[in-house]
């Protein structure tokens, strides 16, 4: 049995009347006496998904790192609670008394408390203190367990793809530990990309007042920031483009842009009304210029030019043709129409989009080898 524990507690209560005390726990009291009730769907009994390894060991290591914290409460629950035994006064304060007996139900935040046990096993005088904030029903049922895990875990909303790469990238900046963090996880390319993407988004010609960044009204954008900086990850992860300078990287795509406007200069007069700078053209263009530079690179032309890009782009550009959604065959520009009017909509799914480049690379120039 583990030992009695007593902490300080704040007392609450939701809206429906469930008794909370708000307080903290060190981690050695906790790994004493949490229980995670795991969901047995053949009984109906529990409600808790089974825990993500990956996901433990990631938390453990950025915390022996000192790259995250746990500022945020468990939701648990004690439901043997007694009034008279587990809650007493301290002058204008209360203090929560686990019995010897007495277990915590975690409800939500598993994986930080998995991490937490795991520390403390490995070394209790290092991590046995640390006090992880909870928020404890008092006395609350199953069913009541299984609304408020419901709750949190249906209703919670991610942060946005494209805000996450921003304060990803002013974290990075900030701090240092953030990127050694990602260059172990092969992720820095979120960072590089989004800097790149505010960067063409002040200087080319092409992209400015096209980028939607995080907060801005739709207006006369035609990508979000986040969908820009998911097609440069088959770039910045490739040998070349990833190991240039960031201002050659911004010049590179630049040039590139500037060469398929010079092909077909009527899908840039009025961008929204084209798929072209749309989520379905950037991706596979974008995963096209792996493919251009290599081509461009065996030549010997400037990869800075954008008359070098045209030379490349034009057969794929005014030679791929398909069927848009009113049953007829579009080519060039045309193809690249919005709506039902083009044909590019029809590739816009991920493996629409694989046949789409796979298309345009093989009306690519064939490379030559001396």
């Amino acid at each position: 049995m583990a030992p009695k524990y007593e902490s300080p507690v704040v007392l609450s209560n939701t809206l429906t009347g469930q008794a909370l005390a708000i307080g903290v726990i060190s981690a050695e009291a906790l790994v004493d006496r949490y229980f995670i009730p795991r969901r047995d769907s053949r009984n109906k009994t529990g409600y808790q998904r089974e825990v993500s390894t990956a996901r433990v060991n990631r938390l453990m290591k950025d915390l022996r790192t000192h790259r995250v914290d746990i500022p945020t409460s468990v939701l648990v629950n004690l439901r043997s609670y007694n009034a008279a035994e587990n809650l007493v006064r301290d002058g204008d304060a209360y203090k929560l008394i686990l019995r010897d007996s007495d277990k915590l139900n975690i409800v939500d935040g598993q994986h930080r408390v998995e991490a937490l046990v795991r520390l403390v096993e490995e070394d209790p005088e290092k991590w046995g203190k640390v006090q992880l904030p909870i928020v404890c029903m008092l006395g609350a049922t199953e069913p009541e367990e299984i609304k408020q895990f419901y709750v949190v875990n249906s209703t919670a909303k991610s942060v946005r793809t494209d805000l996450a790469f921003d304060l990803l990238k002013q974290r990075a900046e900030a701090d240092p530990a953030v990127m050694d963090s990602l260059i172990e996880t092969g992720e820095t390319w979120k960072v590089h990309g989004q800097q790149l993407v505010e960067e063409l988004d002040k200087s080319s010609r092409i992209w400015r007042g096209r980028v939607r960044l995080p907060g801005d009204v739709a207006g006369s954008t035609t990508i979000g920031s986040a969908g820009l900086v998911g097609s440069l990850k088959p770039l910045l992860t490739t040998p070349y483009f990833g190991a240039i300078l960031p201002t050659n990287q911004v010049a590179i795509l630049s040039a590139y842009w500037e060469g398929i406007s010079k092909v077909i200069p009527e899908a840039f007069v009025e961008p929204t009304d084209y798929s072209l700078q749309k989520s379905v053209g950037v991706q596979v263009l974008n995963a096209l210029l792996v493919s251009v530079l290599e081509q461009i690179r065996s030549t010997g032309d400037s990869v800075l030019d954008p008359d070098s890009y045209a030379k490349v782009m034009e057969m794929p550009l005014l030679q791929i043709e398909g069927d848009t959604g009113n049953g007829e065959v579009a080519r060039g520009a045309d193809f690249w129409i919005a709506g039902r009017d083009g044909a590019a909509g029809s590739y816009s799914s991920n493996a629409g989009r694989r046949v789409l480049t796979a298309k345009l690379r093989g009306l690519l120039p064939s490379i030559e080898v001396e």
